[in-house]
């Protein structure tokens, strides 16, 4: 099968994405809103001392969610995982809500005991799943993608990943499945170079992760994740090719974590010289770059977009303080085994 080098669209050709100008901007308010929430996160864990346990940041890789959540319908299925408040937020779930379930409050997306790492999810949106287990999420994908070809409706399943996963039984075990059953199924592989302190070029063998889609007989592609544009026009032509019958496709973004693993780890293991690097390749810079250059939106009408986006983050933490806890007569309500 092909392996498929998904290239941009030039600013001045920005029509060629089939987005409007607002669509376009929409994007944008959501990369924004993605960066302001989890440098809030950060904040609120480090600075301020509100918030404990485990929270692994999307810093850096805005592009991806919002690219290919932007391709998807609201009808297709979303399964997310622990590093995945940038997929809820690129879905369009409130950021109030994600920030009560940080906070374990009542008015959370999993009514405050879940936490971070399964906050991703919203079944009012088709966000159904979220995992803390790497890699545990593509066979239940591929579960989901499987009752969609039964009953013959025209959706998608989507499954976030990380590079470490590819390396796991999960992996192998669920793709092989949705290709020998030509599931409906967009497996997006977030390559951020690192398996925690692991670069994935020492952890897995091959050319690419992209590559791994022959040895299934499935098309992979291969995009920058760091350019929005180009993660969406990739999303948008593997979803069409999905949805024609041709089963599931494995898309790698390669893009980069900002910060370290989880919020507490400083990532001394990087080296400084291919942190600088990656940050002047902020998908967010790129993008702003991007619309000025396309004639969409000027500096000061963004930095409005982004004035605005910081005042609903603000209101998102004032609304998990003063939600309430979950009562603990309710706790068993939650219970089905």
């Amino acid at each position: 099968m092909a392996i498929l080098s998904i290239k941009s669209v030039q600013p001045e050709k920005y029509k060629d994405t089939g987005l409007s100008k607002k669509e376009l901007l929409e994007m944008w308010r959501k990369m924004v809103l993605i960066r302001k929430f989890e440098e809030k996160v950060e904040e609120l864990f480090l600075i301020k001392k509100l918030l404990k346990g485990p929270a692994h940041l999307y810093i850096g890789e805005e592009a991806v969610a919002t690219g290919v959540i932007s391709a998807l319908t609201n009808d297709d299925v979303i399964v997310s995982h622990y590093r995945g408040h940038g997929h809820a937020l690129a879905r369009g779930v409130p950021p109030r809500y994600i920030m009560a379930e940080l906070f374990g409050k009542a008015t959370g997306t999993c009514k405050g005991v879940g936490g971070s790492m399964h906050s991703p999810k919203y079944p009012e949106l088709n966000l159904m799943y979220a995992t803390a287990i790497v890699g545990s999420g593509i066979p239940i994908a591929t579960g989901m993608a499987l009752a969609i070809k039964m009953k013959k409706e025209n959706r998608v399943v989507t499954a976030f990943f990380g590079d470490g996963a590819v390396n796991s039984g999960a992996f192998h075990e669920g793709v092989n499945m949705a290709a020998i059953w030509k599931v409906p199924l967009l497996l997006v592989c977030e390559n951020n170079q690192y398996a925690i302190s692991m670069r994935a070029d020492k952890a897995t063998a091959g050319p690419g992760i992209a590559n791994r889609a022959e040895a299934y007989g499935i098309t992979g592609a291969v995009v920058d994740g760091n350019d929005v544009i180009a993660v969406y026009m990739a999303a948008k032509d593997l979803i069409q090719r999905i949805k024609n019958g041709e089963g599931p496709m494995l898309l790698e973004c390669r893009t980069y974590r900002i910060k370290g693993h989880g919020v507490y780890d400083q990532a001394q293991y990087r080296p400084q010289e291919e942190v600088e690097f990656w940050k002047k390749r902020d998908p967010i810079l790129l993008y702003k770059d991007w619309l000025i250059k396309s004639g969409v939106a000027t500096e000061e009408e963004l930095k409005e977009q982004e004035r605005k986006v910081q005042e609903e983050v603000e209101e998102a933490v004032s609304f998990a303080e003063q939600s309430p806890m979950l009562s603990l007569n309710e706790l068993s309500n939650f219970v089905y085994a």
